[in-house]
């Protein structure tokens, strides 16, 4: 399937951007979908319980990322229900910096979710190939996952699992998280599963004790630091050392890292989830004030 080129700065791209965004929610609605109203592209990537195909929709032609998904995989690993979750929050969110859902089918061995598509990629794999972020970029990816878990708190929905990982970068190079399989619609209830990936685990999750929409804000606080570094900050020899190091609030900075981002990065990474910085006042830290909204990043 070809695509049209077009770069970031083409005014063709914010309307291309609008109609395919109107295209996709006319179409959605009342829709019952099947694979024939597919056309299939490459492949974007792939996972343990199967793989994202790039995809258009024939009678719309909007673009979308096609997520297959193996029934007995899920099942034989018993995941459906982390899968249930996550078509049901995700499909309900609506935040330019979180993934859209535009909705799913299904036929006798596979599940088909139908997604944004986010062509900038895997931020996990542009972290990796940069080896760490700039300050300007950082902040700016930080201002943005602030503002989605704000909105993702205000609708009672805790991800739990932050992690470079889980997000993309769309057209304009905003982050988009794109990965709910952990996270829970939790009105008024603390939550006491352990979950998420070891890195960016808080104290009390580790600890078995209850949690709330804070671990959030934790990770955060240990996504930031990857990307200035490039690695987490409580990475150590073995589980038990990681163990260890995040529930003694093990913090060690690099030579070189500002001090106004070592300075959000303790304040994001409290021991005491009360004690950690309120998501609504990460936009007036002085490192968020100084990096982010400056232009293109570096």
């Amino acid at each position: 399937m070809a695509a049209a080129t077009l770069s970031p700065g083409d005014n063709r791209v914010e309307k291309m951007l609008a109609d395919n965004a109107r295209r996709a929610e006319a179409a959605r609605r009342g829709k019952q979908w099947t694979l024939n109203d597919f056309e299939i592209g490459r492949p974007l990537g792939r996972g343990k319980f199967g793989s994202v195909y790039l995809a258009r929709e024939r009678q719309t032609k909007y673009i979308v990322a096609l997520k297959v998904l193996r029934k007995k995989q899920l099942l034989d690993a018993g995941v459906e229900h982390q899968l249930r979750r996550e078509i049901e929050i995700q499909s309900h969110l609506r935040h330019k910096n979180i993934l859209r859902m535009y909705g799913y089918f299904y036929d006798d061995k596979r599940i088909y979710l139908i997604l944004e598509y986010a062509p900038l990629g895997e931020m996990y794999k542009d972290l990796t190939r940069r080896g760490r972020f700039s300050e300007r970029r950082s902040a700016e990816y930080v201002k943005q996952m602030a503002e989605a878990l704000i909105y993702c708190h205000g609708k009672h929905v805790i991800h739990r699992d932050i992690k470079p990982e889980n997000l993309l970068i769309g057209f304009r190079g905003e982050l988009k998280i794109a990965d709910f399989g952990w996270s829970v619609h939790a009105p008024s209830s603390r939550r006491t599963t352990l979950c998420g990936t070891l890195d960016y685990l808080p104290p009390e999750m580790i600890e078995g004790k209850d949690h709330d929409a804070s671990v959030d804000v934790w990770s955060l606080g240990v996504l930031m630091y990857e990307f200035l570094n490039g690695s987490p900050p409580f990475e150590a020899e073995g589980h038990h050392a990681t163990y260890r190091r995040i529930q003694r609030v093990d913090l060690r900075f690099p030579p070189g890292m500002s001090e106004d981002a070592k300075d959000l990065i303790s304040k994001l990474l409290q021991k005491e989830p009360a004690n950690r910085l309120p998501l609504a006042e990460i936009a007036g830290h002085p490192w968020i004030i100084r990096n982010a909204g400056q232009g293109q990043r570096s």
